[in-house]
């Protein structure tokens, strides 16, 4: 029996919701613009699942999650119990051992955890069996795991190893292991054959464009995308290979047509599904999952669930937040979808009810309304929904599924419009009418909310007592806010830089990088991993397309300075007036092409000053020249803070360097046709009253000036969109068309006044000591030093709430840590147009 197969007979038309009416869930508005109103009972629950299965008698659903298994009563739908996942997460695997109480499921790290799940209600770990490690000595980060029917063996997908191991479930002694395709993750057993997806696609040959993946070469396109998918079909007794199929992009989950013999494989990343008959090792082709056939990309379809009785295939699309329900009986026919919570990623049928598992569910908010010490934007509360199925609602549901994901307004904002005889504004109203704007300077920076920033400027909605940074630390950043636009309702979509700059930059998130969260051993991606990219690419992708000439400075560079030293070795050397050279490490060839080979990216022992220093250079060229490019990213990384310094000065160094950003362009024969967006990656290291996704955003134009506050929603895709109908390029995915256009903060008249920079009265290089510090965060400082800051970031949990508590008492001295405001909680949302239902009757809009 499948892992998640549909068990017992399926009966079509049961009683169950007459509408497409919510049962006990009321709209949730996501960071992200769409909204939450999914049918059915939804159970809500910590952590961030990403697979389950149900019983062999039926009688419960296992989850695993990012550090825990957790198991539900299907009948009453209610958790009965939890252990603890040693390892984390992996991004996918749980299957039972057949005709015993275990359940085996692969972690993040090197090992399959085994739990007996006999008593329901208490979970018990009782083997932990270890995996091998890659040839390079890595972890094989295990994913995928099947039993065949006899449960004499079970196979592994090892992701890393690019390998798939069969064990004996008896013993764990090694039967076969066989190499595959580069990153495989499902497995599925069917007649003695083991079908593979494999993420990367096949083993690039010789002359092959490639880019590393957890340290294998993969193929890529000409932006860096990786090229293909694959699925491989193995021999169960010997592991012996007998045929590999190129798919489209990340195929991922795979469910089996036992009757027919007929493999369906998720091409996440491609929006599709792949078909393949196992007897005549025959590809049939792939089929479409969006709800509509003419929207862009995005609807990522990363779950299958096949009924045989009714000969439909239920299929979890990440992207719209909806299941499609497809009958099969011939060809492929969509009978609508089934609107679920956020990221949909694993499902379960049983007789006539099906159960949606839900990565991200509602959100980071408190589960069931109950207040915690502590929210932050690593809080994560996932859902399992359980939907009566009834024929008679799909065609609701549908409509319903339709207007949460915008879909009309995706279909509206892909049409083109004539330019002729169409006056030009900065902001068109229609994408392909001219704009007043040539230049955009899109500026990225690291992890700061609304509050902690903006949280005491009485124009804005903001809450004084979180306001950690003031005019002596970032008095640009408030003067440019209040000079031009102030944005109080202005959201990131992610959680932390792995995901922050994905949104950022490519106004989406694959399933691959959304299941990471139990532990990013691939990749916590920087430009370094070509399988987490979304198919439609990069911001840059698209300007490059339309002819249009694009400059890179920093983004997604690692930097290591030549020779190396420590960081404050760099800040005095920079300080004292030395020329320091620093290597590049950029992962995207195509993005190395068009990036300044002198400025500095992620490393928190460079200032920004520096950075702005090599910016400029090149701008007094441009200026020189009379030649600026269309499109310019810049990356200015020191409001992250963690480097050698204290916050207050990182925090200044960064003001000082958007502040000289905006006066060198400002004075410069550029101004009058050029805007520049200062944006966050995430929101993690920051509190905020509203919700910890709530971050800063900066608009800065001759056509933006004096603005005033401006409370329309807004998020990253917003700046994407805005950007690209700037230039007229199309929507990249279904995100950015469905977000809020920019319009509204610019003025159709333009104010090319100058900006003059403000020196903050903070010091740039008051070093990090007991003394600049106060012994809280000192203490805290401590800690944070074992947290390592040049490859990337904060990566876990624990991290985050060290550098948090690190930024707050060396701003805020010895006053208590405000855990209650921490994180995304939903707390003023009412104010601002964003309802938060949580179910049950609770209502949290206060």
């Amino acid at each position: 029996m499948n892992r998640i197969a549909c068990l017992g007979i399926c009966v079509a038309a049961l009683a169950g919701c007459q509408s497409a009416t919510v049962v006990g869930v009321e709209p949730n508005i996501l960071p992200t613009g769409h909204r939450l109103q999914s049918p059915g009972q939804r159970l809500e629950m910590p952590g961030r699942p990403v697979d389950a299965l149900l019983t062999e008698d039926g009688q419960t659903i296992v989850i695993k999650d990012d550090n825990a298994i957790r198991t539900v009563n299907p009948q009453s739908h209610t958790l009965l119990g939890s252990a603890a996942l040693p390892g984390g997460a992996s991004l996918f695997g749980i299957a039972q051992r057949p005709k015993t109480s275990e359940v085996w499921v692969t972690n993040a790290a090197n090992a399959i955890q085994v739990f007996d799940i006999a008593d329901r209600a208490k979970p018990v770990k009782i083997r932990e069996i270890a995996l091998p490690k890659s040839a390079k000595g890595q972890n094989s980060f295990p994913c995928g795991i099947a039993f065949a029917p006899d449960g004499t063996k079970v196979v592994v997908a090892l992701s890393i190893n690019n390998e798939v191991l069969c064990l004996n479930p008896a013993t764990g002694a090694q039967l076969w292991k066989s190499p595959v395709g580069v990153a495989p993750f499902g497995v599925a057993i069917h007649k003695g054959l083991v079908v593979v997806s494999e993420q990367g696609g096949p083993k690039p040959t010789t002359g092959t464009k490639t880019a590393p993946s957890a340290g294998t070469e993969t193929a890529v396109d000409s932006r860096g995308v990786a090229a293909n998918g694959s699925v491989s079909l193995l021999n169960l007794d010997t592991g012996a290979v007998s045929a590999q199929f190129v798919t489209g992009l990340q195929p991922s989950e795979i469910a089996i047509d036992s009757a027919a013999g007929i493999a369906f494989v998720a091409e996440t990343n491609n929006d599709s599904v792949r078909r393949i008959d196992l007897g005549s090792k025959r590809d049939l082709g792939s089929f479409s999952c969006k709800p509509d056939g003419k929207l862009p990309y995005g609807s990522m379809p990363n779950a299958l669930c096949y009924s045989p009785s009714e000969k439909r295939l239920y299929v979890a699309n990440a992207g719209n937040n909806a299941v499609a329900v497809f009958d099969m009986t011939k060809n492929p026919r969509l009978l609508g979808q089934i609107p679920t919570d956020w990221y949909p990623s694993a499902l379960i049928k049983q007789q006539g009810n099906l159960f949606i598992l839900n990565n991200k569910g509602i959100g980071a908010r408190p589960v069931g309304g109950v207040k915690k010490p502590a929210y932050n934007s690593h809080e994560k509360n996932g859902t399992l929904i359980k939907v009566a199925l009834n024929d008679k609602d799909l065609p609701a549901y549908t409509k319903l599924s339709a207007e949460l994901t915008k879909q009309s307004k995706i279909l509206s904002e892909i049409q083109r419009a004539s330019a002729s005889g169409v006056a030009p504004v900065p902001v068109p109203k229609k994408l392909g009418e001219p704009s007043l704007i040539k230049h955009v300077i899109y500026v990225i920076k690291e992890n700061r909310t609304y509050d902690q920033c903006f949280g005491n400027i009485p124009e804005g909605n903001g809450e004084a007592s979180l306001n950690s940074f003031t005019d002596a630390h970032i008095p640009n950043h408030r003067a440019l806010a209040r000079q031009f636009v102030l944005l109080d309702n202005y959201y990131c979509n992610g959680v932390l830089s792995a995901d922050g700059h994905s949104w950022a930059t490519e106004g989406n998130l694959t399933p691959y990088l959304n299941r990471a969260f139990g532990g990013f051993n691939r990749s916590y991606t920087f430009g370094d991993d070509p399988i987490t990219y979304s198919q439609s690419g990069f911001i840059w992708d698209g300007v490059l397309a339309a002819g249009l000439s694009f400059r890179n400075y920093g983004e997604m560079d690692y930097a290591t300075p030549v020779p190396n030293m420590s960081g404050k070795e760099i800040f005095t050397k920079y300080f004292a007036g030395e020329r320091l050279t620093f290597s590049q490490n950029i992962g995207i060839a195509n993005l190395k092409n068009y990036s300044c080979p002198t400025y500095p990216g992620w490393n928190m022992n460079i200032p920004d000053q520096l950075r702005m220093d090599r910016f400029l250079e090149e701008f007094r060229k441009f200026e020189s020249d009379g030649e600026l490019p269309n499109f310019i990213t810049l990356y200015l990384p020191e409001d992250h803070t963690g480097g050698p310094v204290t916050p207050a000065a990182h925090m200044a160094d960064n003001d000082l360097a958007v502040g000289r950003l905006v006066e060198a362009v400002s004075h410069s024969r550029f101004w009058k046709d050029t805007v520049i967006f200062v944006n966050e990656d995430d929101p993690q290291a920051g509190t905020d009253h509203v919700d910890g996704h709530r971050s800063i955003c900066l608009v800065i134009s001759p056509y933006t000036r004096g603005k005033g506050t401006v409370s329309e929603f807004y998020n990253q895709n917003s700046v994407l969109k805005t950007i690209n109908r700037i230039f007229a390029i199309a929507p990249m995915n279904q995100n950015d068309g469905a977000a809020n256009l920019m319009d509204a903060c610019f003025n159709l008249k333009p104010d090319i006044a100058p900006y003059a920079a403000i020196t903050p009265s903070q010091k740039l290089d008051e070093y990090n000591s007991a003394e600049s510090l106060g012994q809280t965060a000192w203490a805290y400082w401590k800690k944070v030093q074992a947290i390592d800051l040049t490859r990337r970031e904060v990566q876990t949990d624990r991290e985050m709430d060290i550098l948090s508590r690190y930024v707050w008492h060396a701003q805020m001295g010895e006053k208590p840590y405000p855990s209650e405001w921490t994180g995304a909680h939903g707390r003023g949302l009412s104010k601002l147009g964003l309802k938060l239902g949580l179910g049950g009757g609770v209502d949290r809009d206060d």
